[in-house]
């Protein structure tokens, strides 16, 4: 069976599960472009592409797509993604990484961090009080796998933790837990407005201009979901009206950001290129999910395997 890794890490994919399934054949490529070559031939892809319908069409044998990503929206929305292409992703690692990244955030905007950078720059020795996290309230719309790590690292700092959900669930680390429907009332109160949730038609634009509007203006919002759960357009209007202190955007509408984009040139605003949810032990982390659905679809289980996506 011919199986491509797809990932800037391919040859070490390749050579770590070639070791452990050797009645499989691995080939390995580390751009998206290389894919090309394998298209026809490929009937599992390990990838950390978004593949492009171009690369799909030729794709004949193709049984299976094991992406190493948790999103793909994407990927469904591809018109040469045959229905019988078993697609899974590795939804559930990225809750260590994501929502240390939150913190990171959060003491960067806290601490006015980027002007600090600045100052170093330029030399110039200037000091200003920091705000605490602690005692601080926090939003976490989505409480997954990475909104509920996001909590309990929020309450070691001291914070007060509202998670926003439809599901309803009993955790140590969320103090109050509120129904999508309660978004206004939760904005009007929390000082950190984080975004975790999933995309879906229902949080499309979710945070939009009545959001901000009764967001405090001491308040700031991050998202390190996916960029179409903020309205840019009126984040970029709350920003430059004072109608909160600041954001930071690791997901956002366009990726890569083009160059003229406003957002750039924003004041209160911190953008990072969609690394949230990257590490240095990321491959260790994805790994054993890839192994355990390689041996349960040799086995013919292939309806059972882990992150199995319906559609």
């Amino acid at each position: 069976m011919y199986v491509l890794c797809a990932m800037p890490e391919g040859p070490e994919y390749k050579k770590y599960l070639e070791a452990r399934f050797p009645e499989l054949t691995f080939h390995a490529v580390t751009t998206e472009a290389e894919i090309r070559a394998h298209a026809d031939k490929m009937e599992i892809l390990i990838t950390l592409y978004r593949v492009a319908d171009d690369l799909l069409k030729p794709a004949v044998n193709l049984k299976w797509i094991q992406v190493i990503t948790s999103g793909v929206n994407y990927l469904l929305s591809r018109p040469s993604l045959r229905k019988d292409i078993i697609v899974t992703t590795a939804r559930g690692i990225h809750g260590p990484a994501v929502s240390e990244m939150a913190i990171l955030l959060m003491l960067a905007l806290n601490r006015n961090f980027l002007e600090n950078i600045k100052n170093q720059e330029r030399k110039v020795w200037k000091r200003w009080p920091g705000r605490l996290l602690w005692q601080k309230k926090v939003g976490i719309l989505g409480v997954g796998v990475i909104g509920e790590e996001l909590a309990r690292k929020c309450k070691a700092f001291g914070m007060i933790v509202h998670g926003i959900d439809i599901v309803q669930r009993e955790l140590d680390s969320v103090d109050i837990f509120h129904t999508p429907d309660e978004l206004l009332q939760v904005a009007s109160e929390v000082d950190y407005l984080v975004l975790v949730a999933p995309s879906t038609p229902e949080t499309h634009k979710i945070v939009g201009a009545e959001v901000l509007r009764h967001m405090k203006p001491t308040a700031f919002l991050i998202n390190l979901a996916r960029g179409e759960l903020v309205d840019e357009h009126a984040l970029i209007e709350a920003l430059e009206k004072g109608q909160i202190a600041g954001a930071a955007l690791d997901a956002l509408p366009i990726e890569p950001l083009p160059v003229e984009h406003s957002l750039w040139t924003e004041k209160n605003l911190i953008i990072t290129p969609h690394i949230a949810g990257e590490s240095d032990t990321y491959r260790q982390q994805v790994m054993p999910i890839i192994e355990e659905n390689l041996r349960r679809f040799l086995r013919g289980e292939r309806r059972d395997l882990i992150n199995y996506v319906e559609r």
